[in-house]
């Protein structure tokens, strides 16, 4: 059964914008290239996340299969090139929060 990563990406002061350009723009392409599975991104509609969150949530084959993506993905020649290329004038991001997450066993989602 496939396991799902729900991430929180808090934006640097002012960059939440250049944030999203980035995952529209190149990382959903990367997440694919890697094996991630992208199952939605969503912006808070309320304030203060409304102004710096982003909320995302990825699935894998397995626990295992995500760690191997995720340092596939970050060694990627591609997006260390794009991430140098979006933070010349300072980090996109504060703070990052993943948990994994297994569907319950009425979730429509499995």
């Amino acid at each position: 059964m496939r396991v799902f990563e729900i991430r929180t990406y808090t934006a640097a002061e002012g960059k939440l914008d250049a944030l999203h350009a980035r995952f529209r723009d190149h990382t959903l392409a990367l997440f694919k290239k890697h094996g991630m599975t992208s199952v939605g991104y969503f912006k808070p509609q309320d304030a203060p996340l409304k102004q710096d969150t982003l909320i995302y949530i990825l699935a894998h084959p397995s626990r295992e299969a995500a760690a191997k993506n995720w340092q596939a993905f970050q060694s990627d020649p591609e997006w260390q090139k794009v991430k140098a290329a979006s933070e010349t004038q300072g980090a996109l991001t504060t703070k990052i929060e993943s948990v994994f997450a297994d569907p319950t066993d009425y979730s429509p989602m499995k």
